[in-house]
């Protein structure tokens, strides 16, 4: 396709903001180390934008959903005929039936653009400052380039196309294919071998370039021919061993624990690699990949009572099934240490619910201190447990002052007929599947210590790259040139490292394949916003699930958003629109 190059006469903020119609450019975010005066100040200022509006890329309503609801993975239907319809946006997008008029795609479009605008004008500063003589700006500007790469791979990822940008007065040039993959290569190496890694995750290092590269190297063969049938190069396949051989013997390590990646304290846990810095400085610092997914009616911290979930995006019947076939008739929370920890301990004498309904619970509680109550983690299942309130909406405790925990009374969706929340394994878009309760719960985050409300204050990092996926990307390059040995060794040093519960420790397997490998990709990296990435390359995008048939291999990629392309009809040809739409 040939080169469109626009020139841009205004910064390249005040352009995307007329181009966009985006609103919000408050500059209100710390990250780790974003703070000083004088010319740390200067460096502070240049990245501070970048990193907090990169925030809003990954929120559950733009990115994050966008990924996980045109999967197999999640499924948001309009619960209850009252709540998270939104102009049918997570429907169609969920049915591959978007259209660019819609507004998940468009959204997520606006927030990844003017990020990448943001980070082309810190670069700028950067640049400016070290030419004067700032050495302390060196560093970053190397984070402001690789920034620019990674926002421009979730665009090539999206929409099959990047822009092109080196400062804000030049010429943008769009490009898609291999031109595409170039320049994201040429940006990624000029800084992977200068960038320092002596450094938080909560700031690009070099372990998260090299991670940047390997990704980028896995899924050229789908960029270069994002609708046919992906020719996986040897020579890419050397790439990603190489550098998430590096990554793999380096400073990072694999959590025994698997859920303390995506809890409070994760900011230090040793295999996280790059992550949106949260830990509770700010009002911005959001729990929404926690509160998204579990029901409202639950009150995940009672020592603040206006915390609750959402009841939002479901776990899809079928990729419940890929556990249960991967295990059989043992239940998958029993096998693997990824897909259950169970932190609401229910006292023997009251788990059998037989006969026990919310009009005759009063006295079928136990009681626990209120900072120490915890909502079960991985995936949530059946009747769930958890504070309740009294008619005035004070959290009910007992008499030790400790907060009382019940089977949670269905609220939302019980009519006259009232009873606990049951999340029942079917989901779909029928007045039943669509129910508050309706559909397994994905509780992977955990619903941070800081975090008063729904929305913010959370301590815990948004999770973008981890040393997990560094072995499945490993795993899958060594698969496809033909070492299935090396491959297994990968998978299986990855499933026996979350050993912090024996029992539940998953066990080596003896034998890997696509199919496998793919399986055990889901299970690894659920609710982490890959599912969607995974199926193109594994050639499983055009398959049928919940309420989901279309097989269109244009729908691969998104539609541009209408409002863009009007946008800069005054330059023809500027954005055409991907095919199909």
């Amino acid at each position: 396709m040939k080169n469109t190059r626009f020139h841009i006469l205004l910064p390249v903020v005040a352009f995307l903001f007329a181009f966009l119609g985006c609103s919000t450019l408050d500059e209100d975010i710390l990250d780790e180390s974003l703070t000083g005066t004088g010319q740390a100040e200067v460096v502070s200022g240049s990245l501070a934008p970048v990193y907090g509006m990169l925030r809003q890329v990954w929120l559950h309503t733009v990115n994050f959903g966008l990924q996980e609801v045109a999967s197999d993975e999640g499924i948001l239907p309009y619960r209850g005929g009252t709540d998270w319809f939104d102009g049918g946006k997570f429907i169609s997008v969920h049915q591959h039936l978007m259209t660019p008029s819609n507004g998940l795609v468009g959204d997520t479009w606006t927030f990844i653009t003017l990020t990448l605008s943001r980070a082309v004008l810190a670069e700028e500063s950067l640049r400016l400052e070290v030419d004067n003589g700032n050495v302390s700006a060196q560093d970053p500007l190397y984070e402001m380039v690789a920034m620019k790469a990674y926002l421009n791979m979730i665009a090539l990822d999206n929409w099959g196309l990047i822009f092109k940008k080196t400062s804000s007065d030049n010429l943008s040039v769009i490009l898609r294919g291999q031109e595409a993959i170039s320049h994201i290569e040429s940006e990624l190496l000029s800084v992977v071998d200068l960038i320092s890694n002596n450094k938080g995750p909560g700031r690009l290092n070099k372990d998260a370039v090299k991670a940047l590269l390997a990704r980028l190297y896995l899924n050229a063969a789908v960029y270069r021919d994002p609708y046919g049938t992906p020719n996986f190069a040897t020579a890419d396949m050397d790439k990603v061993i190489r550098y998430t051989s590096e990554i793999i013997g380096g400073k990072s390590s694999l959590s025994a624990e698997y859920f303390d990646l995506f809890s409070d304290d994760n900011h230090t846990n040793p295999e996280v690699i790059f992550s949106l810095d949260q830990r509770g400085v700010l009002e911005t610092e959001h729990s929404r990949w926690a509160y998204w997914p579990i029901s409202g009616d639950l009150i995940p911290r009672p020592e603040f009572p206006n915390t609750r979930g959402t009841d939002a995006v479901a776990v899809t019947p079928d990729f419940f099934k890929t556990w249960v076939d991967a295990y059989g008739s043992v239940d998958p929370a029993v096998a693997d240490a990824r897909f259950f920890k169970r932190n609401t301990i229910i006292p023997a004498n009251l788990q059998n619910l037989t006969g026990v309904n919310p009009t005759n619970d009063a006295n079928h509680y136990y009681t626990v201190a209120a900072t120490e109550f915890e909502i079960d983690r991985g995936i949530l299942r059946n009747i769930i447990w958890g504070p309740r309130k009294d008619g005035g909406g004070k959290i009910l405790t007992g008499d030790d002052g400790k907060v009382r925990i019940y089977p949670v009374i269905n609220k939302r969706s019980s009519g006259a007929n009232i009873r606990y929340v049951d999340h029942t394994l079917k989901v779909d878009f029928t007045n039943e599947g669509s129910l508050h309760n309706a559909g397994y719960r994905f509780s992977k985050y955990q619903f941070s210590h800081t975090a008063p409300n729904c929305c913010s204050y959370s301590s815990v990092d948004i999770v973008l790259v981890r040393l997990g996926e560094i072995y499945l990307m490993s795993a899958e390059a060594k698969l496809r040139k033909g070492d299935n040995a090396g491959a297994l060794a990968d998978i299986n040093a990855l499933r026996t490292s979350r050993n912090a519960r024996p029992a539940q420790t998953p066990a080596a397997l003896t034998a890997i394949n696509m199919d496998i490998l793919f399986r055990e990709t889901g299970f690894e990296l659920y609710w982490e916003g890959f599912r969607r990435n995974y199926q193109i390359r594994f050639g499983k995008y055009e398959d049928s699930w919940t309420e989901k048939t279309d097989t269109d291999v244009f729908k691969r990629l998104f539609p541009i958003p209408q409002k863009a392309i009007d946008g800069s009809s005054s330059e023809p040809g500027f954005l055409v629109q991907n095919q199909g739409y």
